[in-house]
């Protein structure tokens, strides 16, 4: 099956982990690949370990592109997203897992980090190879949405952010 965690709202990557514990207290094993999240720690980084090895969490991003203070060569985010799909096809591909999850590849495809006919060809991949492919990130293209079979939308309403609260430990990382 293949899901899509989309939207504005906070929550996406939040559901996949969510989806992923779930599994892996079913005995499943969940990969779970970051397109865009950079190198710093995070609460999932140290939860991963806890569960390892039926959950791995890999971070193959530079960090947010073009916000954030980034002043990364746009060639160096395009390269991150290119070896996290080539990664994510061998990972796939070796049928070592029973979910992977390509958190935040929506927004590499809207970036145009990567394109959605790259994508497409994990998707064909993994119906065979795996049980789920959940694909999280903001503006899922259209296309993935129609091909996919469950589509959850997250829309945000109301965000401490608009008071100024800034980013929590343990909350939003």
């Amino acid at each position: 099956m293949l899901l899509v965690f989309t939207g504005s709202g906070k929550g996406k990557t939040t559901a996949a982990l969510g989806q992923a514990l779930r599994a892996v207290g079913e005995g499943k094993r969940v990969l779970m690949v970051q397109f865009i999240k950079g190198p710093w720690k995070s609460g999932e980084d140290e939860a991963a370990k806890l569960l390892a090895p039926q959950f791995k969490l890999v971070k193959m991003g530079r960090g947010f592109v073009g916000i954030l203070g980034d002043n990364l060569p746009r060639e160096e985010h395009e390269s991150a997203a290119r070896e996290a799909l080539t990664y994510a096809r061998a990972e796939i591909d070796s049928k070592n897992w029973d979910i992977v999850i390509l958190d935040e590849v929506n927004n590499a495809v809207e970036l145009k980090l990567i394109s959605a006919a790259q994508v497409f060809e994990l998707m064909d991949l993994a119906k065979e190879k795996i049980e789920h492919l959940i694909l999280t990130g903001r503006d899922a293209p259209q296309e993935f949405i129609d091909h996919a079979d469950l589509v959850t939308e997250m829309r945000e309403i109301k965000h401490p952010y608009d008071k100024g609260v800034k980013a929590r430990r343990g909350v939003e990382y």
